[in-house]
């Protein structure tokens, strides 16, 4: 099956955690993959091990928020390989703080870098894809999008983006380009870890209480989030567009 087989894909924040994972997956499967970063010198070096594995990647530094940056970043990627088939809005950050405690720049940062970033990268992207007629949109969300204590930003940011996710299936579908969402639960990666800390427990205890309120009775892992992408990335999901995947082990 053609799945994402000589496809372009960019996954910004692909440095590290669920985006390296996201990278390298789509990589195995053919794709010729960005990893887009802020760090570039992590970028460079995820791509480094992604052609060790046998695929095909380039690393490419650029801040999700800064138009100019990116709109370079991406000209590089369709110089390079000739095309953009596949987005994987990945960037995020954290700056967690209950309400009466975050302050402004807690919240803007938060919603500069999840909202206007997917907004930026989904944007350019898309007149290479409706020039192809071709194109695969994957937004990373949250079930945190549901509400969570000390997340204001981080919570309003996510069910953004199903909003956005939403708008653009219905706008890009007659274009051949479908749009979707993954809303990860708990998933181990550095910063859940970070997150751990800042609460006063570790990633043990955190991974431990994950597995006990899922029905799987197990934390989540970067890998658990790649396949779901990898299949809204696929030729074959041509026909599922405007979707929320929560990818939680069954854990509300």
């Amino acid at each position: 099956m053609p799945g994402v087989s000589n496809r372009v894909a960019v996954v910004t924040g692909g440095a590290q955690g669920i985006g390296a994972a996201v990278a390298g997956h789509l990589a195995a499967g053919g794709a010729r993959v960005a990893v887009l970063d802020l760090n570039k010198d992590s970028a460079e070096l995820t791509a480094k091990g992604i052609e060790q594995a046998g695929g095909t990647a380039i690393g490419l530094g650029a801040d999700v928020t800064d138009r100019a940056q990116m709109e370079e970043a991406f000209g590089r990627v369709v110089e390079e390989f000739g095309s953009l088939d596949i987005l994987i809005n990945n960037a995020g950050v954290l700056r967690d703080n209950l309400l009466f405690k975050m302050s402004d720049d807690d919240w803007t940062t938060v919603m500069a870098v999840h909202l206007q970033g997917a907004f930026i990268a989904s944007q350019l992207a898309q007149k290479h894809m409706v020039k192809n007629g071709y194109g695969r949109i994957i937004s990373m969300s949250s079930s945190s999008a549901l509400g969570n204590r000390g997340q204001a930003n981080y919570s309003a940011a996510k069910a953004g983006l199903q909003g956005l996710t939403r708008t653009l299936a219905i706008e890009l579908g007659p274009f051949g380009i479908t749009a979707n969402a993954i809303a990860p639960g708990f998933i181990e990666t550095d910063m859940t870890k970070a997150t751990a800390e800042r609460m006063g427990i570790t990633i043990e205890q955190m991974r431990e209480a994950s597995a006990a309120a899922a029905p799987v009775r197990r934390g989540g892992v970067p890998a658990d989030i790649a396949h779901a992408a990898a299949f809204f990335a696929a030729e074959e999901a041509g026909y599922v567009t405007g979707q929320v995947l929560y990818v939680t082990g069954g854990a509300k």
